[in-house]
């Protein structure tokens, strides 16, 4: 464990939700209670993560009925981040979109077909719509020269029975055999971090990421200046310490205000 610096002292916290807060919807022991204590202690915080299988209201609800005080505006998600790419920069472009969950409510005002008419391919969280038939269809129209857009670029997420594969699994396939890459909207993205540090108002050297992964949140958030927390839950595994290291390690998220108020 690094320490930290008085003049690196945390004023604000970017939080991974998956495998941070909750599992699948089963809450991390003390993680709530421990989120509604940085709330005691005024520390600002902002949920960034890369969940695409709920909308920012659906998340909202989940986190608020497990005892976690966030509202939606306290949200930045993959999801909501594509939404907004998309109009922003395919407007009116017939999108292929192939993503697990409900998320689609994000993209009500987007063109989305299940044709090769269309012009934009985006990947969202993997699950059982990733059929060979559908993810046939992205590798045609990526060929054909449809723009490629990436929710995230995650390998695996935790579920209740253990670790699944994600959509990071089947990207890279798809990029191997197209020879294209996606444009990335999620973690890693620096944009995406970006996005959370504007919503806190805070420098980044004043700032923390708390995540289960070094290399879609803690190594991506040290590369921008900020302090590294890594917690050993959700996606995490010992092994994972081989390829990097966080300025901070804890055994979960139940143990970070103890940690903060003793080096601030």
């Amino acid at each position: 464990m690094v320490p930290i610096e008085p003049a690196r002292l945390i004023q604000g916290l970017l939080i991974d939700v998956d495998g941070v807060l909750h599992v699948d919807g089963d809450p991390i022991p003390g993680a709530a209670e421990a989120l509604q204590r940085l709330n005691a202690l005024g520390i600002p915080y902002v949920l960034l993560t890369n969940t695409t299988i709920r909308t920012r209201r659906q998340l909202g609800e989940l986190l608020r009925s497990l005892g976690f005080p966030v509202s939606d505006d306290q949200l930045v998600t993959a999801g909501a981040a594509t939404a907004t790419y998309l109009r922003t920069h395919y407007p009116d472009q017939p999108c292929f979109l192939l993503v697990e969950g409900d998320v689609r409510e994000e993209f009500a005002d987007i063109h989305l077909v299940e044709n090769d008419s269309a012009t934009v391919v985006v990947l969202g969280g993997a699950g059982s719509v990733y059929t060979y038939d559908r993810l046939n269809l992205a590798f045609r129209l990526l060929l054909r020269g449809a723009h490629f857009v990436a929710m995230h670029r995650n390998l695996v997420w935790e579920r209740r029975d253990g670790l699944a594969l994600d959509t990071g699994a089947f990207l890279m396939g798809l990029e191997a055999a197209t020879g294209r890459q996606a444009h990335l909207v999620g973690k890693p993205s620096p944009d995406f971090f970006q996005a959370g540090l504007a919503r806190l108002g805070l420098p980044p050297e004043h700032v923390a990421m708390v995540g289960d992964s070094l290399t879609a949140d803690i190594a991506p958030a040290q590369g921008l200046g900020m302090t590294g927390i890594l917690v050993q839950t959700g996606r995490f595994r010992p092994s994972d310490l081989e390829t990097g290291q966080p300025d901070v390690l804890l055994s979960s998220f139940a143990e970070l205000p103890t940690w903060l108020t003793s080096v601030q």
